[in-house]
């Protein structure tokens, strides 16, 4: 067999040529790779999103003011005071008592600043049970949580004291603290089980301990080296740790995914009888063409989240671009190097319960199919009519409640529900204060902040907010007189309700704000807050949508058309990637909005959509499908190219993959579902979400209703129009030249194009 009998042309196939003659080049250009990568991320130190570069808008003008005035805004703390019997007012001799013990208290820590007593401040309920203590943290913000447990401490005292009172403090020190307490170490124990499921997996996958390491160290190793570039990129493009997050997630998985692609052909190969070169050369043409086909796209996904504007979204989007691409290079230089290396040996470590089978078994079992898969094709191919219109429907109707999708930021009683004792002591603050544990915040910015067109603006304002119906008051006004600035905080109606405290918000910068301080030349006044963030982030998202999804789906579809040549697999390979998030959306919708099924995942009905996931989970799934789309329907091309007839094809590529695609959907369902173990309902969204839209995936759109649609097309699966002939071949035909075997030729002898 010469040199030009097993020529191959494609970049996958070279690559990994290289790698396997120069297979310890290969392992070193690897290793200092990573080893680089990792010390210059880490001499050039990670930079974050800021504040003020979080959103656009309001949100961003206001950040950016206080960003510029060199003003560090500290965390506030409250602490409610509420007599438990109703007879109780804040004007009883025991309930002023209480009110000094507690500023008493939280002095007496040295940790704040600012104390106010309700009575100053008329932060007293409107029935009168009711009365807010107020301080700030000494010290930046950010860390907080650090300092605040003895303030809480001293307020736990105070409440021993007085029990015919409740005594209990909130804001946003005491809720870092409380966050950190709780789901610090579940987010932690997530991620690093993360590992050992995949490898456990992966085990009973290969039933060998050294085939099952390689892909979770390859995958570890990408992940490793990506968090070095993530440190040297953030200073032209800032991370985040949500962006770190995500990127452990997507990188393990497809890191994962693209080494067993790989690995499992060229273990099939030889288990086929061929030498371990030939194996090693046929899975580098195949499935390494497929993984970076794969890899691309994937990237190409990714990189929809830049055209999002939000700066957590874009640093998400590059970090899992980073992550996709390195596990890709890795897949098809270095780990064809390590095959090379370990040879037989990478069956090291069986385990004989999950294979037992005798020498000629194993041998044999390279050509074995899915029995499985088999009975389901059987029944697929027999009648693929009933098969479309049965499993679409499905779908299709899986997705229906997705058309009622409602999405807003969760409220804090939305996100842990009553699994801690801070969430109860935010809604009676609530309830005692509509919108005071969440008051919208006017920053006002003037040539001088004392003059009296401004004083009297910001006087106005103070009175039009309660007249309006905004809100209830007190509206409290801070100067900041050496950097002219005020800051207004108003309480909205609406309290925690953000659909209503949205509508007061919307009177604010409507009707109050140009009515008073818009009158008044050279004042700026953005409004922004928690209410404001989440209003002016559901904005810019819904005008995110269309151009992600326009960008995302287009060069998917460019990307399936140059790589399989064909205009009907790239059209069929959107239809079913959309139809995949549809179903995904419908299932979120109804489990965690309208609360069906809930509590089979542990989670509750909220009513809503976390924000961010819907564009999120559609940029994540529509690059992870593309995994098992990829290397289906490639496999399904090598066959046709070999000679078989396009239901044989089909019926080859299906159910020899379904042992590889179900290994890599159930460490992708495993990831997830641990996500969704979480107590926090984003999370358990995100991880329900991404589990189910995998597991429909790999079982009902690729092995139903992609093979339905490809036997009811029959030879249209291949079509491309004359004048598309004209756009780059990436196909290079390198499956029928690795396995070196003749081309099928049609009936005037032509080497066969497909």
């Amino acid at each position: 067999m010469g040199n030009q009998d097993t020529r191959v042309r494609g970049l996958a196939a070279r690559a990994g040529g290289w790698s396997a003659r120069h297979r310890w080049a290969a392992v070193g250009i690897w290793v200092l790779f990573v080893v680089l990568a990792m010390g210059l991320g880490s001499a050039a130190g990670r930079v974050d999103v800021k504040d003020s570069d979080q959103l656009k808008g309001e949100t961003h003008a206001a950040a950016k003011i206080i960003e510029d005035a060199g003003i560090d805004e500290p965390a506030s703390e409250t602490v409610l005071i509420q007599a438990k019997d109703a007879g109780g007012k804040a004007t009883d001799a025991d309930f002023r008592a209480a009110v000094a013990a507690v500023m008493k208290a939280v002095e007496g820590t040295g940790k704040v600043t600012d104390v106010t007593s309700p009575y100053d401040t008329r932060t007293i309920s409107k029935d009168g049970r009711s009365a807010l203590v107020q301080f700030d943290m000494r010290g930046e913000a950010d860390t907080a949580g650090d300092r605040v447990e003895p303030v809480l401490k001293a307020v736990e005292g105070v409440q021993k004291e007085h029990g015919s009172l409740r005594i209990e403090e909130i804001g946003g020190a005491s809720m870092m603290k409380t966050f950190d307490d709780a789901f610090g170490d579940d987010f932690e124990k997530a991620e690093l089980s993360a590992v050992p499921v995949a490898l456990g997996i992966l085990l009973i996958a290969f039933g060998a301990l050294v085939a099952a390491l390689l892909p979770v160290l390859l995958a570890v190793s990408a992940i490793m080296a990506t968090m070095g570039l993530m440190g040297i990129v953030s200073h032209v493009m800032p991370m985040s740790d949500t962006a770190n997050s995500v990127m452990l997630l997507v990188g393990l998985a497809v890191g994962v995914d693209y080494c067993l692609f790989y690995l499992r052909r060229e273990r099939e190969e030889r288990q086929a009888g061929r030498d371990a070169q030939t194996a090693l050369r046929i899975a580098a043409a195949t499935s390494g063409r497929a993984i970076i086909v794969s890899g691309v796209t994937v990237c190409v996904a990714m990189a929809g989240m830049l055209f999002t504007g939000l700066a957590e979204f874009e640093a998400m989007g590059l970090a899992s671009l980073m992550v996709v691409a390195v596990a890709m290079v890795g897949s098809v230089t270095v780990l064809p190097a390590l095959l090379s290396l370990l040879g037989e040996r990478v069956e090291k470590g069986k385990i004989p319960f999950l294979h037992p089978e005798s020498k000629l078994r194993r041998k044999r079992a390279g050509n074995r199919e899915s029995r499985f898969w088999t009975a389901v094709l059987k029944g697929v191919l027999a009648k693929p009519v009933v098969s479309v219109v049965v499993a679409a429907g499905a779908l299709l109707a899986v997705a229906a409640p997705a058309l009622g999708m409602k999405t807003q930021n969760l409220t804090l009683d939305q996100e842990f529900g009553n699994s801690l004792p801070i969430v109860g002591t935010y809604n009676r603050v609530n309830d005692a204060f509509p919108g005071g544990s969440e008051p919208a915040e006017v920053v006002v910015k003037a040539d001088d902040i004392n003059a009296p067109e401004v004083t009297g603006a910001l006087a106005a304002f103070k009175a039009k907010a309660i007249s309006s119906g905004a809100s209830r008051g007190p509206v409290e006004i801070k100067l900041h007189d050496a950097q002219n600035l005020a800051f207004v905080y108003v309480p909205l109606v609406g309290g925690s309700d953000f659909d209503k405290a949205g509508q007061s918000l919307d009177t604010l910068r409507d009707e109050v704000r140009p009515a008073t301080l818009g009158k008044v030349d050279g004042v700026e006044a953005p409004i922004t807050g928690q209410v404001a963030g989440s209003e002016d982030f559901n904005d810019q998202l819904t005008g995110a949508v269309v151009p992600v999804f326009a960008f995302v789906v287009v060069f998917a579809f460019v990307l399936m058309l140059l790589s399989f040549r064909s205009l009907t697999v790239a059209i069929t390979s959107i239809v079913l990637n959309l139809l995949s998030v549809g179903a995904a959306y419908g299932i979120l919708v109804a489990v965690f909005q309208h609360g069906w099924g809930a509590s089979l995942v542990g989670a509750e009905g909220v009513g809503a959509i976390i924000t961010w996931l819907p564009l999120f989970l559609f940029v994540i799934l529509f690059g992870l499908s593309m995994d098992y789309h990829v290397f289906v329907v490639s496999r399904i091309r090598e066959a046709r190219l070999r000679g078989r007839t396009t239901r044989d094809a089909i019926q080859h590529g299906v159910v020899t993959t379904a042992g590889v695609v179900t290994s890599a959907a159930v460490i992708m369902v495993a990831v997830f579902a641990i996500f969704g173990t979480l107590s926090m309902q984003s999370m358990k969204q995100m991880g329900v979400g991404l589990a189910a839209a995998v597991l429909i995936d790999a079982t009902i759109i690729r092995g139903v209703l992609l093979p339905a649609v490809m036997a009811l097309l029959g030879e249209r699966n291949w079509y491309l129009p004359k004048w598309l002939n004209r756009l780059p071949d990436l196909t290079h035909d390198e499956a029928a030249d690795a396995v070196a075997a003749p081309a099928a030729r049609d009936d005037e002898g032509e080497p066969l194009r497909v």
